[in-house]
């Protein structure tokens, strides 16, 4: 292995992923760390401290958001940004962003114990809610950071008890005073496992990530009419579900009509009154499609609400889409990824270019300052999963990577 002479621990990385995990741990093995709950509130306490350790400068914004700062040699320079996040999936495995939060933090533990100062500065970032698992939003940290969302929107979505995402902010006492928008940055590179199989299939240690799908999400309800289930005929019946199940099936063709690169979900469902004797009345679900090509996407956001429409009317019951997200194909900034790439061949670690599937922070904050991504293997491509899996070695390859494009990004003549 060649590249610098200056190497990240990767046993300390691996040993602090392995405390991050205690946070919300579950007996199968995975975390659960929904956002903005006391879990997530103990972890972002831990992350603020190891990083106070360092003698980093921490603050959090409005919505949540942390920055740890390293001052640079030339601190009027813009600071080169990284990180990713630590909330997590109801079910979630132990590397799903924390592994970007603990390797950006094992970066600047190695630059502290080899007393090296970057000529930029550099800010060490957890974004909130990533997983929109709580709050129903994914991104909603850097979106509204990165003025996606506006944060009114923000605050006033809630969660399935009623908890808005400001209210739980307070209570958790993570409502930063700094303004929740963008700041003048040289450059953001995020850390995250794949989520997917190829690099594993292909042996490749690092995925040099050149951009993200395009995606359309919608939420989805349908309204009929809940009776009982033993003496209401056919012809009397307005099944909410069936008619959802109408829809799904349409979201799942729609998929394969794509190919290989189609993606279509429905991974929320939520029925009423949820009763075994009682004929669905009420159905919310969420739909989403993803796709290399801005185009493809486009067409969808364009086709489906009609074509949805089109298998619900014959039910009987009645359909209502709300709109969550469309964002085209991100790419990524050509500059940033020849720096990962780079890294990647200096250290003699098999990798390839590779377009994420998932929409990451990264997709956001690229559209305020130039972005990159470096991705490991997970096995079997497993994520959102308990039983998510990462190797050691993986973790420390994809540290050393970040390492080496954050401090060459940081150090670059300006002339």
């Amino acid at each position: 292995m060649s590249g610098s002479n200056q190497r990240i621990d990767g046993q300390r990385l691996w040993d602090g992923l392995m405390a991050m995990a205690r946070h919300g741990a579950t007996p199968k093995g995975g975390v659960r760390r929904l956002t903005l709950t006391a879990i997530d509130q103990a972890a972002r306490d831990d992350f603020r401290a190891q990083c106070e350790a360092l003698g980093l400068t921490v603050r959090v914004d409005a919505i949540g958001n942390m920055f740890a700062r390293r001052e640079g040699r030339e601190p009027t320079r813009l600071p080169v940004l990284f990180g990713s996040h630590l909330d997590s999936q109801p079910s979630g495995g132990k590397f799903d962003g924390a592994l970007g939060v603990m390797a950006g933090l094992e970066v600047m533990r190695t630059l502290h114990d080899l007393g090296i100062t970057t000529e930029a500065p550099l800010e060490l970032v957890n974004w909130t809610d990533e997983e929109g698992s709580r709050f129903g939003l994914s991104l909603m940290g850097s979106g509204t950071w990165a003025g996606v969302y506006p944060i009114q929107r923000s605050y006033a979505l809630k969660d399935i008890d009623g908890v808005t995402v400001e209210s739980a902010l307070q209570g958790i006492g993570y409502q930063g005073t700094q303004p929740a928008e963008p700041f003048p940055a040289d450059s953001y590179f995020e850390l995250h496992i794949e989520q997917g199989p190829i690099l594993e299939k292909e042996g490749a240690r690092i995925g040099i990530v050149t951009g993200a799908q395009a995606q359309v999400w919608w939420d989805a309800r349908i309204t009929g009419q809940d009776s009982h289930a033993g003496t209401t005929p056919p012809y009397a019946r307005r099944d909410a579900l069936v008619a959802a199940a109408q829809v799904i099936t349409l979201v799942d063709r729609l998929m394969r009509n794509h190919g290989d690169d189609g993606r279509g979900t429905v991974g929320f469902l939520k029925v009423e009154p949820n009763s075994r004797n009682v004929i669905p009345g009420e159905v919310s679900f969420s739909i989403e499609f993803r796709h290399p090509d801005s185009a493809a996407i486009a067409a969808l956001a364009r086709d489906f609400p009609a074509m949805a429409q089109a298998a619900v009317t014959p039910t009987g019951c009645t359909l209502e889409l709300t709109p969550v997200l469309h964002y085209d194909a991100q790419p990524f900034d050509a500059d940033c990824v020849a720096l990962v790439e780079a890294a990647a061949q200096r250290l003699g670690h098999p990798a390839r270019r590779i377009v994420s599937g998932a929409g990451h922070d990264a997709v956001y904050v690229a559209r305020r300052m130039p972005a990159a991504m470096i991705f490991t293997p997970c096995k079997d491509g497993l994520s959102h999963n308990e039983a998510e899996s990462i190797e050691p070695e993986e973790a420390e390859a994809g540290c050393q990577v970040l390492f080496e494009a954050v401090v060459a990004r940081a150090n670059r003549s300006l002339v």
